[in-house]
């Protein structure tokens, strides 16, 4: 008996999925657009929650990453010209930290930077990025092939590198007896001994090659320079703030222990720095300030999909009353409520179930888009995708909707209302103006909702007006081809050679056709590569020196940049030949110290107390280093060729790119006519990094451009749905007053009066849910004060057009059906009735 009965209840549940499937059949068009809310919402809350999950929630690909920290320093004192996170440790902290701590089971240091190599085919310049043993032992990521480095590979021979997979496929062909070969860099040959595993890199940073062990032979250390990221991985039972707390132990000892560059006083780091420990979690290094970021990116999604949710329910309430005389007739044969009622609940779970499918392939679509044109600033874009933890957590809040919605439904059929149903439809049954209250209710949240969304987005759009609007310092980005040429010392050894090849390659650029300026630097705008600094100490002016921004620049090449020059000279190939002592400066750096630009020629400044005073002979214009967002910072200007010390040494920037201004920028026929202008001066010379000056500009504007673009879809589709909510509304408003616009219409009332009074009705609603919204997004809006610039949270002008758009719209979708309403036939109408 007991198997029966569930075999009855399977066939009646079977029975009525099959009526409801055939039912949503019979009527798509409300069915299909229910589908596609629901999918457009549940797409883009798929979308942002996986990139929220790849990015921020999931581990870092290291085992035990939790464990792993990384090694900087605060120093208040420094006024240190870039923060890519503080102050980065120097050789001489490495070895002391690794000697000396009791917190971490490994510690090491390592260096980004590019490397040569040579031998079969043409030369090619590729990422590398230098370690120490420990480094690789801390992060515990094993070679795929061979081993890490060991203290025991010898240096004096050139050392050892490890391949990256991506590039042991593309040089090797995935050759697995490559371990052990011979590989030729930077005109030295390094053993092979390891390949790593796909996707491996060292925090934010790939590259090509491993190459290692880096040395620090102690008879040579001094307490700077500060040029080494460090990873350290925590013992078992050791946290952050233990590690701060050791690391403060052993500063003071790491001062005592080396000593200072030549002419600086050691005391300076501690007493005028005030040299801190800051370490911390390595997954915070590589995340950055993206977390704000995307936080907002998951709330705004989140209001998108409960505004698609109550669109949903709008179409699911007005295809409801369209069915409810069939419903009724249902009833009335013998159907009873409950069963009516779960028919109703699995249509809604049919279209939830849809949407949620639906939902999953658009999020798919929009995950391989974003990382194919997503911000490469982004970190651990290669890693976002939609995994079965997300999918699963999307798919459940779809079918919960469908849930609450159908539950919302079948809660709306009783016996009373099913009986009124038979007469008319029940159009003008109370049940209708309770459907109507729920409707307008629904409507007014969406709105609401929308409010806050779309004010995110203009508040977005407002902060990337007012970026626009700020001058870079360089004009005409489009128009600069720039490309990085490195001479090793083993190429060209002696320094005055390589200036003069720099100039001889200068002068071949300046023959091609259409170039207009050429000139070289050490670092180019907004390039990533600003992060040098340096003491400067001015003619009669007691107080301790103080770090700047460097930079290494020829002659030309602020005129290559257009950069203006404000007062005094340019330098001239003869002030680099003759290292006469003359120096630039930005203007910034003029105003600040000098108070106007022209005030700080023939002043004097220099870097430490073992170099000549430099003359200033010329102030340019200040050029945004570090992005649209960040102050212009105070930069010296050195000569590529100088002398530097106490007993003179001749020093040369050998790795610079190269500006060249034309019309013809960022064509393949220029760069192959450059690349032969370089290797008629020499053959062996690689060129890398090959980009016009706006490409530069527009990737260090990636983010914010990418915070817009989501932003404003977002807002799009809020207000696209609202529109679509408040349309359903009103025209279900007229359908269920249908009778009494015919008698009025009858009796003489005015079409023009109705369509204004249909419109007043949407303009209300509109107003009630744009109130609500508005103080919503007041508190919303500060959340987001760290990604706004320019702009205040609480903009009047941006609440203020947002309130504008809106009663626009709500108009509009009103009009549409206030003019179908104002269009009926009063005769044709009552004889139906």
């Amino acid at each position: 008996m007991r198997a029966m009965g569930l075999a009855a209840v399977g066939s009646g549940l079977f029975s009525d999925a099959r009526y409801a499937l055939r039912s949503l059949l019979a009527r798509p068009a409300l069915a299909c657009l229910a589908v596609a809310t629901l999918a457009i919402g549940c797409g883009a809350a798929t979308t942002t929650l996986s990139v929220v999950d790849s990015i921020l929630l999931e581990p870092l690909a290291y085992p035990e990453a939790d464990r792993l920290v990384s090694i900087w320093h605060d120093a208040p004192g420094a006024t240190l010209p870039v923060d890519r996170g503080g102050l980065p440790s120097s050789g001489s902290m490495y070895v002391t930290y690794a000697e000396q701590n009791r917190v971490f089971e490994h510690i090491g240091i390592w260096t980004p930077g590019v490397a040569t190599i040579t031998g079969d085919g043409e030369p090619e310049e590729v990422p590398r990025i230098a370690v120490t043993t420990g480094l690789l032992e801390a992060l515990g990521v094993s070679p795929l092939l061979g081993r890490w480095f060991s203290a025991d590979d010898r240096t004096d021979t050139g050392g050892t590198v490890i391949l990256s997979y991506g590039y042991w496929q593309r040089r090797f062909g995935g050759d697995p007896t490559v371990v052990g070969r011979t590989l030729t860099v930077n005109a030295g040959p390094r053993e092979i001994v390891g390949v790593m595993p796909p996707g491996f890199r060292i925090a934010d940073t790939e590259a090509d090659l491993l190459m290692g062990p880096m040395t620090f032979p102690r008879a040579s250390l001094t307490l700077a320079p500060f040029a080494y990221f460090g990873v350290a991985r925590l013992k078992p039972d050791m946290t952050v703030e233990d590690a701060n707390a050791d690391m403060a132990r052993l500063i003071p000892i790491w001062q005592e222990s080396w000593p200072a560059v030549a002419g600086v006083d050691p005391n300076i780091y501690t007493d005028a720095w005030k040299i801190a420990p800051a370490l911390r979690p390595l997954k915070q290094d590589v995340v950055g300030d993206v977390a704000d970021l995307l936080w907002v990116f998951m709330a705004t999604l989140a209001v998108v999909l409960l505004i698609a949710c109550a669109n949903v329910t709008n179409l699911m309430l007005i295809r409801g009353a369209a069915r409810r005389h069939e419903l009724a007739i249902r009833a009335a044969l013998g159907a009873g409520v409950a069963r009516l009622r779960r028919a109703v609940l699995l249509e809604s779970l049919f279209v939830a179930l849809a949407g949620g499918v639906t939902g999953l392939g658009i999020a798919a679509a929009a995950l391989r888009a974003l990382v194919t044109l997503g911000p490469a600033t982004l970190p651990r874009l290669g890693d976002v995708a939609l995994d079965a933890d997300v999918a699963a957590v999307s798919m459940g809040v779809a079918l919960l909707a469908g849930v609450a919605v159908g539950l919302v439904l079948a809660m709306r059929f009783d016996a009373r209302g099913l009986n009124e149903g038979l007469h008319a439809g029940g159009r003008t049954s109370s049940g209708g103006r309770g459907q109507q209250r729920v409707q307008r209710s629904l409507v007014i949240a969406q709105v609401a909702l929308a409010v806050v969304v779309l004010i995110s987005a203009g508040l977005s759009i407002r902060t990337a007006v007012e970026l626009r609007a700020i001058a870079p310092g360089f004009s005409g980005p489009e128009q600069v081809q720039t490309l990085r040429i490195s001479m090793r010392g083993d190429q060209v050894p002696d320094p005055v050679l390589v200036a003069r090849r720099q100039q001889q390659i200068l002068d071949a650029f300046a023959a091609v056709p259409g170039v207009t300026a050429v000139g070289l630097a050490s670092s180019m705008p907004m390039d990533g590569f600003n992060a040098l600094g340096d003491s400067v100490e001015i003619e009669g002016r007691p107080q301790e020196p103080v770090v700047r921004r460097f930079k290494g620049v020829s002659p030309g090449v602020f005129g290559a940049l257009g950069v203006p020059l404000v007062a005094g000279r340019d330098y001239s190939w003869q002030d680099l030949y003759e290292y006469r002592p003359v120096v630039m400066i930005s203007e910034a750096m003029a105003r600040e110290l000098w108070q106007e630009p022209a005030a700080a020629i023939g002043k004097r400044l220099r870097s430490l107390e073992t170099e000549p005073w430099r003359e200033v002979i010329g102030v340019v214009g200040d050029v945004r280093e570090n992005g649209l967002r960040e102050p212009v910072p105070e930069v010296v200007y050195w000569p590529v060729l100088t002398r530097v010390g106490a007993a003179p040494v001749t020093d040369v920037w050998r790795s610079v790119i190269f500006a060249v201004r034309s019309s013809r920028a960022g064509t393949d026929e220029l760069n192959r006519e450059l690349e032969a202008a370089v290797w008629s001066v020499d053959p062996n010379l690689p060129l890398t990094w090959v980009r016009t000056l706006k490409d530069i500009y527009e990737e260090s504007e990636a983010r914010t451009t990418f915070t817009l673009v989501t932003l404003v879809v977002a807002a799009s589709a809020a207000l696209a749905l609202g529109l679509v909510g408040l349309y359903g509304v009103l025209s279900y408003a007229v359908a269920l007053r249908r009778r009494e616009i015919a008698i009025r219409l009858a009796l003489g009332a005015q079409q023009r009066d109705l369509r204004r009074s249909f419109v007043r009705s949407g303009v209300a609603l509109a107003s009630f849910g744009i109130a609500i919204g508005m103080v919503v997004a007041v508190g919303v809006t500060r959340l987001m004060a760290s990604l706004l610039f320019g702009v205040d949270p609480v903009d009047p002008l941006t609440f203020a057009t947002v309130a504008a758009v809106l009663i626009a719209v709500a108009a509009l979708a009103s009009y549409v059906p206030a003019r179908r309403a104002s269009s009926v036939d009063p005769a044709e109408s009552l004889a139906a009735e």
